[in-house]
């Protein structure tokens, strides 16, 4: 199976989907069979975008999914051995939150977010600096933020970023893990991961991302009841968190592309709500020339020309061009059956052929709605 990094993350987030309403539904061996192919999937992106950034967020991820597989494959055993009760089951608190816990510290730093100039000293302002001195800092300061914005521009990057300036683990909260058709399970889970970050806390910062926020954390017309108790609990979590004359130094920074679905009790937590917006023109130009500087570049390339006519797109996009045009490259040379050759320089040209054939993926429409958004909700910088 191949195909363009979006359809790959599109078919996983489905089989993912599928897997958890199998899950709440209690039918656990279809929910393993998704969670299996979703992690195939991701590990399909990790083989054809090896030397990508969020490789080692996509190998996390792959892992939880897998990981959660198995346990609803065990747990589907014991509950046919015992007539369908459920088994209850006492895991480890260090084994619980390995699911969440990327055991590789991120590899990326502040300069690997390209723009961004903003969101970046709203996160210097509230993590950064604190961390570093919070003898500067006598009433406080936040320990939750919000990222939210269009797919595909940064937010990931920035919290793995601010994880590596600050050396913090870094703990990945995992929706799909969370969720569970058992009363009380997925809350008592939240309660685990939470005690385990006071209990890092207490000798190293902790920052705890939560991406796709809005799935787990999200008010929906049509909720199965569990998806509320683990909101709330989450919510409780985050209040305990709260500085009460100690200096805590843990975070939760969550990311969303849909900010209007969260709660508004959640929202209420979030002291500064970041908008990660598209690339700007400089910005773009700064993307190619950062993503086109692990290959050779013909001189007819014109970096400002292609900044004008990405309007639009993401970082994502951005990164994706810049790989389908080194890959017209390499499909010439097996064409040719000159496997020991190098590959030829990208050219002008192969930018405006991939161009033609892949469209921006934010629309204006998309970006009003944004912006409308933060003026009711946004809380940056001053």
């Amino acid at each position: 199976m191949s195909g363009s990094r979006e359809y790959l993350e599109a078919l996983a987030r489905k089989y993912v989907h599928e897997a958890m309403v199998n899950e709440r539904i209690g039918n656990k061996i279809d929910a393993a069979k998704n969670y299996k192919k979703a992690a195939e999937i991701i590990m399909m992106l990790i083989n054809n975008y090896r030397n990508d950034p969020m490789v080692h967020i996509y190998k996390s991820i792959a892992e939880g999914y897998a990981r959660r597989a198995k346990e609803l494959e065990e747990e589907s055993k014991i509950s046919i051995s015992i007539g369908g009760e459920k088994a209850e089951r006492e895991e480890p608190e260090e084994d619980v939150v390995k699911s969440y816990i990327l055991i590789e510290k991120p590899s990326i730093k502040f300069e690997d977010v390209i723009g961004l100039d903003e969101a970046k000293q709203a996160i210097m302002d509230a993590v950064v600096y604190p961390t570093k001195r919070p003898d500067l800092f006598p009433l406080g300061w936040p320990r939750n933020i919000l990222l939210y914005g269009p797919p595909g521009c940064g937010k990931t990057l920035l919290a793995a970023a601010v994880a590596n300036e600050i050396d913090a683990v870094f703990m990945q909260i995992d929706a799909a893990n969370l969720m569970s058709k058992w009363l009380g399970e997925a809350e008592k889970k939240v309660a685990t991961i939470f005690g385990y970050a006071r209990k890092v806390g207490a000798s190293k910062p902790v920052i705890m991302f939560v991406d796709e926020a809005d799935g787990l954390l999200g008010v929906y017309s049509h909720e199965i009841g569990g998806e509320a108790r683990v909101r709330n609990q989450f919510l409780k979590e985050l209040d305990s968190l709260s500085d009460k004359g100690k200096n805590y130094f843990i975070y939760v920074i969550a990311a969303t592309n849909k900010p209007w679905r969260l709660d508004i009790g959640f929202l209420r937590r979030f002291h500064k709500r970041i908008y990660i917006p598209p690339p700007n023109k400089d910005a773009r130009k700064s993307l190619f020339e950062y993503y086109t500087k692990h290959f050779k570049i013909s001189h007819d390339v014109d970096f400002d020309k292609l900044a004008e006519q990405t309007e639009g797109y993401s970082a994502s996009d951005i990164r994706d061009i810049v790989i389908e045009a080194y890959l017209r490259t390499v499909r010439e040379l097996f064409k040719m059956n000159k496997l020991d050759d190098s590959p030829r320089p990208i050219t002008m040209e192969d930018f405006l052929q991939v161009l033609k054939h892949r469209k921006p993926s934010i629309s204006k429409e998309m970006i009003r709605h944004y912006e409308e958004w933060g003026k009711n909700f946004g809380a940056t910088i001053a």
